[in-house]
């Protein structure tokens, strides 16, 4: 709680206060301690007093007892020990609830969390889906493909229909972006589905969370943001990604502010060892880059883990406010854990660091905070103040009436699908098949026209065929006629001259016959009667030379 408008955390063995100075306060820390020693409790009282100053703070609940601050802690013997112990009651101290929004990622114990495939992006992503480097590059290059196409990646369809068009359509993209390997396509594509199915389909969509409010305060407190991690815990990559990706938004979010009297906003991070557990190094270099930075934004970032050896030593190095609670050692591996965590605190010639850590009790720690020049103070052995806060968990009621109450439910609870890739090539996917079946069809009908045109020139090839026979029939048929009619005619040209020669030699006959006669009648009736058929005969022989056959 505040006291001398510093962070009181407790009471050193001469029973003075301990402080950490706000203006220090976004230097980090480190709460550390085995399972059992207070690290909880300790993360309340801090959370507490940042929200009293009036600066918002995250958490994450991993056992869901943190969801408890939003209920005034309950009075009994040992609270009551505990505030006269510490002198409470002379400062003020009573039991209250702090301001709260509670979250989940799959909207079950909270307000629905999501952010989007693009916010997340190709790095914190790979973690999650635990890609290769090979892999992993690939996964940059579909973002890098959808980003030159200005295709956007909302939510995990988004990314699945952008996988299968970069693998359909592969050799387009070839000379651009290099060979996209389809066997590594298909192993994104197979994590997709397996973080779909362990409820990234919620987590990733719209409307993404917008950090600015949790920015907030309620009666002048911080507003203190209690993530669910119940049951995310389980699902380690996606939880120590969120958390990255939370950091690296807020980093991105916030102005350059610099030295202020006392942070913008406080994170603490649970079970701390989950961010950096099989981490890559590119990844660990930008966690140790955003720490590192993030506090000119004026956030301060807490790690709370067992045992201090769970962090890198580069960020290690930056976390100056120190809270250990106590260590066990049974193990050559484990005292040397503890040796590493005694060494990193300014000694204390009043009491050997390491012997402390080892026997503290549950609610003590030894801590060493930076004083108001950024000096870290010498280690010190405190009993942590109680929280103001219920130590326990919180019914289903009470979360449901809490969560449904606050003005952020209604702005994220119900999901948007908004245009985006996997709309985008669903409307390409359909104009193409359109085009192909148009193409189709017109070659249908360009083969119909040119077999119609076939079956049209056979026909007129046939009826050309048939005209023709017919004319040559027709011909034929004429040139017999003539012939007919020419026999006929001969026929009866011949009829008419033998009718003609018949009537010739007749009429011949009798004239050559009077004619001969006249010339035989000299000699009596025999030379008349031989004259006339002389010259009946000679009569017909003219007619005949005259008139042939």
């Amino acid at each position: 709680m505040l006291r001398e408008n510093r962070i009181w955390i407790g009471n050193n063995e001469a029973g003075q206060p301990v402080f950490m100075e706000p203006k220090m306060a976004n230097r980090h820390g480190l709460v550390a301690g085995a399972t059992g020693t207070g690290k909880t409790v300790t993360l309340k009282v801090m959370a507490e007093t940042f929200s009293e100053m009036g600066v918002p703070v995250f958490m994450a609940d991993v056992k869901g007892d943190i969801a408890g601050m939003i209920n005034p802690g309950a009075d009994s013997e040992d609270m009551q020990e505990r505030i006269k112990r510490f002198g409470l009651a002379e400062q003020g101290f009573q039991f209250e609830g702090f301001p709260a929004n509670l979250w989940d990622i799959y909207g079950e114990k909270g307000i629905q969390l999501r952010t989007t495939i693009s916010e997340m992006g190709p790095l914190l992503l790979s973690r999650i889906l635990d890609l290769n480097e090979l892999q992993s590059d690939i996964l940059t290059v579909i973002f890098k493909i959808a980003d030159d196409n200005n295709m956007l990646l909302m939510d995990i369809k988004d990314l699945k229909a952008m996988l299968a068009y970069v693998d359909e359509n592969s050799g387009a993209f070839q000379a651009d972006y290099g060979k996209i390997s389809s066997a590594s396509i298909g192993v994104i594509t197979r994590a997709l589905v397996s973080l779909e199915t362990a409820g990234g389909d919620k987590f990733f969509g719209e409307p993404a969370l917008n950090l600015s409010d949790w920015l907030a305060q309620e009666n002048g407190k911080g507003v203190i943001n209690i993530l669910d991690s119940s049951s995310l815990i389980n699902n380690g990559r996606l939880y120590s990604t969120f958390l990255l990706w939370l950091l690296s938004e807020l980093f991105e979010l916030m102005p350059e502010v610099g030295d202020l009297d006392k942070p913008k906003m406080i994170f603490f991070f649970d079970e701390a060892h989950l961010l950096f557990t099989d981490a890559p190094k590119a990844l660990l270099e930008k966690i140790e880059q955003v720490v590192k930075l993030i506090r000119s934004k004026g956030v301060g970032v807490y790690f709370c883990t067992q045992n201090p050896k769970d962090i890198p030593g580069g960020v290690l190095a930056q976390l100056n406010n120190k809270i250990q609670h106590g260590l066990r050692a049974y193990t050559p591996a484990e005292q040397k854990g503890v040796e590493a965590a005694a060494e990193s605190f300014r000694a204390n010639p009043g009491f050997d660091t390491y012997e402390t850590i080892l026997n503290l009790g549950t609610g003590e720690a030894v801590v060493s905070f930076l004083d108001e020049g950024g000096v870290p103070t010498v280690a010190e052995k405190v009993a942590i103040l109680p929280p103001r806060t219920s130590f326990g968990t919180i019914t289903d009621d009470q979360r449901n009436q809490k969560v449904q109450a606050s003005l952020l439910y209604s702005k994220y609870a119900t999901p948007v699908d908004s245009e985006s890739a996997y709309e985008f090539l669903q409307r390409k996917g359909l104009e193409d098949q359109q085009a192909a079946e148009a193409a189709q069809a017109e070659a249908e009908a360009a083969k119909a026209k040119e077999a119609e045109e076939k079956e049209a020139a056979k026909i007129a090839e046939k009826e050309e065929k048939e005209a023709a026979k017919a004319a040559e029939k027709e011909r034929k048929e004429a040139e017999k006629a003539a012939e007919k009619e020419e026999r006929e005619a001969e026929k009866e040209a011949k009829a008419k001259a033998r009718e003609m020669k018949k009537v010739g030699n007749t009429v011949m006959g009798t004239v050559g016959r009077e004619v001969g006669k006249n010339l035989g009648k000299a000699f009596g009736p025999f030379g008349k009667t031989l004259g006339g058929n002389l010259g009946a005969q000679l009569a017909r022989g003219i007619m005949n030379t005259l008139i042939k056959k």
